[in-house]
């Protein structure tokens, strides 16, 4: 079990490939549920989300020799990954709505708003919000001058999205 993955963790959507070596059985291709379980042969649905390839394998061993096994070595492994989560905007942008974010890039606030359709006229591109939520204690909420990195080309100013981030892009207030 040493040499599984103990770095991703694992989300809904998620295709993995589980075996118990005892059983000779071919490997089983199973997919996370949106609840975040798996359905495990003769345990039936068990917990994986936010769990590496070894943390699970090592608490189904621990069920599986309690219930059936002397000994058993399961192996599991990721096969497909889905996506890191959605992330949600709002206000405005031209498709507002939850949008999932890619595994393999970072997506940044002006990245996220440009695949949401981008701006529309009357947004106020000076001061788009992003609230996070933060475990155990209030939401953490800063605000993005996209304007500045979309004209200028300043990207310290363009934070990653988390999972989850809700960003809000409010209209401009027109006096007369």
């Amino acid at each position: 079990m040493a040499i599984l993955d103990d770095k991703y963790k694992l989300a809904a959507g998620d295709r993995v490939t589980y075996q118990v070596l005892e059983d000779g059985d071919d490997p089983k291709s199973m997919v996370v549920s949106d609840s975040g379980v798996l359905e495990v042969p003769y345990l039936g649905p068990f917990p994986a989300a936010s769990k590496t390839c070894r943390q699970l394998a090592q608490e189904l061993k621990v069920v599986l020799e309690k219930k059936y096994y002397y000994q058993a070595t399961v192996i599991i492994s990721v096969d497909s990954m889905v996506s890191q989560g959605v992330i949600y905007l709002v206000g405005a942008v031209k498709a507002p709505g939850p949008l999932e974010l890619p595994r393999d890039e970072i997506l940044t606030v002006s990245k996220a708003i440009l695949r949401a359709g981008g701006f529309t006229d009357f947004a106020n591109q000076r001061e788009v919000r992003v609230t996070r939520k933060q475990e155990g204690g209030p939401n953490d909420v800063f605000t993005v001058n996209v304007s500045g990195v979309l004209d200028k080309g300043d990207a310290s100013d363009d934070p990653a999205v988390e999972a989850g981030d809700l960003i809000f892009v409010p209209e401009k207030t027109i006096d007369f």
